[in-house]
This record gives structure tokens, C-alpha cells and sequence, in this order.
């Protein structure tokens, strides 16, 4: 039983509130404690046919307003003070629910986390980060959506997160770190990622090892335990992911459906599918945590299903009881040195000051 206190944003995804009631009540179910979080009218008719409620760590909280999708993310955290999303936010504050979780505006997310939470020390730009599918476990991609533009400190200061978080999720020691690329020698690239290639190759940290580039092959054979890059970059690989996986299941089912000998075939390897098709599933593990703000945050796909929701709010719950944000802090503290020694190298750089002058 987690002992966790989660505050999810029932109003936020595309099909709310109904999928993150679902969902809540499917975490609540596994011993999750959640507090719901919106209009308290509309949570009382989706909760009307449970059962089971009252023996449920279920809760409303009142919110009357709402930020949608097509806000602008800071303008409506300021001017939305009592929609669902910085309520959600209020309540971890006050001590009143330990995390956040919502399937709504990222953008909007990530402003309340800055302006709710605060940076964590040592964090200059927080990070969105997905966990994909390898041939061993799972690679952790840093950023996903938080940061269109960064600067190569940025980058070693995702590799430190990242490198946590795959300690604590993945369980490696010593996680391997590359930095997102289209070649592996050492020319290739943006200026950008050449930067960060040579200030993570030039001040080695003993929390990870880093690899050098990473191609998109190093994404799931492996290889990788941590890939940074930012956010416009990742948020495009990890969508072009996501539909690929559904073009190629799309792809099998059509393939196993197109004969009666094929239909056959598929019944005696219907096992093996199952296996493959939650392995696919990113509803299983799609959530991803909001890294480098004071306070737990996940976040979901607008489109989450109540499954992925209840998986969500399982995780978020986790994250909590085992941790995560004192791991964080300990972990960019053991490499203060490192981030002030890339930030010292990157300000002598004559390339990177005509940059930041530019800019």
C-alpha cells in the first residue's frame, strides 16, 4: 500500500473527467491515496456508480475553473489561480497531498512547477523525461517538452538528472549517457550538441559514464541508460516513436487477419503477441516525470487512458514513498563541481560568448 497522497488534475486530459476518474479509482483500488481534483459537481456524478467508494483512499477537492490545452501556459497559471492544475499544486504546498499528476498542458505544467515549486538548487531549466522501450529495460530521454531551446550546461545538467532516475528507476549504478545525435564521430551535429559532447567527455562525473553521441539505433539496443538532448529534438523523436509503434501494430494485426492460414497462425502465437503488445503499450510506462523542480510532478499524454492513468498515479505514488526528489538533490550535489566547471568552460568559450551575445 503506498502511503503516498497524489493530487491529480481530474481536469485536465482530453477526456476528462471521465478517463482520470476511471484511472483513480483503478489506482485507489491498488492502494493509491487520491485526491481529485476539480469541479466537485461534475466528480460526484462520475463517482456516483462505484460501488466500492467509500472503502476507497478517494477524496475531491474543489477546483471550479480549468486550464485547457489551447491556454497559454504561463498566462493561465497567473490568471487561472483556482483551475485544477495550480490547486493540484496548492495542496502539495500546504502539505495537504505529497504529488501532482495531470494529463493536461505541459507547458502549463512546467510553469507551475516553476512558479508552485521552485528550481531544485543546481537546476537551471528543468526536464520532461520519457522512459522508451530497449532491448534490456528502458532508455530515460532528456528533454521531451520543456525546453525548445538549451545551452550545453543544460545538457550536463540532464545527464546528472537522467543518471539519477535511472538509478532509482532502472537500478543501474553507474547509468551510460549520450547525447542525442545524427552520426557518432566527433564533427557531427549542431553546435549545440558539440558543446555539450565536449563538456560531458571534459568533466567526467562518477554518478555516470558518458558514451559519447547517441545515434537513434542507441536509443533501444541497450547500449544507453540516459540520452539528452532538448526539448523540441526529443519531443519529435519520442512522437515519431509513439506512431511508429502504432503503424507497426496496425502493420500485424492486418498481417495476422488477412487469410485464414494466417488467422491460424496467429492463434498459436497469440501468447507471444500478448507478450509483444504490452511491451508496446506505452500506457505502461508513459508517464514522465517533470525533473528539477522542488516537488514531484508527473505528467501524462493528453489522450491517456484510464489504465495509463492508474499507472501514472501508481508511479508518482512510488516516487514519493521510495525517494525520488531526496535522490535528486543528493545527486546534483555530489556535482555541483562538475555543473560549475562546464558553466566556467562554457563561459570562456569564445564561440559560446558571441552566442549568448547574439542571443
Amino acid at each position: 500500500m503506498a502511503s503516498a497522497r497524489i493530487a491529480l488534475d481530474a481536469f485536465g486530459g482530453d477526456h476528462c473527467p471521465r478517463h482520470e476518474v476511471e484511472g483513480a479509482v483503478a489506482a485507489a483500488r491498488a492502494g493509491v491515496h487520491v485526491v481529485l481534483v476539480g469541479d466537485r459537481e461534475q466528480l460526484e456524478r462520475e463517482l456516483a456508480g462505484v460501488a466500492d467508494r467509500g472503502s476507497l483512499p478517494l477524496s475531491i477537492h474543489h477546483a471550479p475553473d480549468r486550464i485547457t490545452m489551447d491556454d497559454h501556459p504561463g498566462r493561465a497559471v497567473r490568471a487561472k489561480p483556482e483551475a485544477s492544475m495550480p490547486v493540484c499544486f496548492d495542496l502539495v504546498r500546504k502539505g495537504e497531498a505529497d504529488a501532482v499528476m495531470s494529463a493536461g498542458n505541459s507547458g502549463a505544467m512546467l510553469a507551475c512547477g516553476l512558479f508552485k515549486y521552485r528550481r531544485l538548487r543546481g537546476v537551471d531549466r528543468p526536464a520532461i523525461v520519457a522512459a522508451l522501450p530497449n532491448a534490456e529495460g528502458f532508455t530515460f530521454v532528456l528533454d521531451v517538452g520543456a525546453n525548445v531551446e538549451c545551452r550545453p550546461v543544460n545538457f550536463v545538467q540532464f545527464a546528472i538528472m537522467g543518471a539519477a532516475y535511472a538509478r532509482f528507476k532502472g537500478g543501474r549504478a553507474v547509468p551510460r549517457v549520450g547525447v542525442m545525435s545524427n552520426g557518432s564521430e566527433d564533427g557531427k551535429g549542431t553546435d549545440l550538441t558539440r558543446a555539450a559532447h565536449e563538456l560531458l567527455g571534459a568533466h567526467p562525473s562518477e554518478d555516470f559514464a558518458y558514451v559519447g553521441y547517441a545515434e537513434g539505433k542507441g536509443v533501444f539496443d541497450g547500449s544507453l541508460d540516459v540520452v539528452v538532448t532538448d526539448g523540441f529534438t526529443g519531443n519529435v523523436a519520442l512522437k515519431v516513436v509513439e506512431a511508429t509503434g502504432r503503424l507497426i501494430g496496425g502493420w500485424l494485426r492486418a498481417a495476422v487477419t488477412a487469410d485464414l492460414r494466417s488467422k491460424l497462425g496467429a492463434l498459436l502465437l497469440r501468447p507471444a503477441f500478448a507478450r509483444l503488445r504490452e511491451r508496446m503499450n506505452p500506457d505502461s510506462y508513459g508517464a514522465a516525470p517533470l525533473l528539477g523542480v522542488d516537488g514531484v510532478a508527473w505528467i501524462c499524454h493528453g489522450g491517456a487512458t484510464p489504465f495509463a492513468i492508474s499507472v501514472a498515479l501508481q508511479q508518482a505514488a512510488r516516487s514519493v514513498d521510495e525517494g525520488l526528489m531526496p535522490q535528486l538533490a543528493e545527486a546534483l550535489a555530489r556535482n555541483a563541481a562538475v555543473v560549475t566547471a562546464a558553466k566556467d568552460a562554457a563561459r570562456d568559450d569564445p564561440a559560446a560568448a558571441a552566442a549568448r551575445k547574439e542571443g
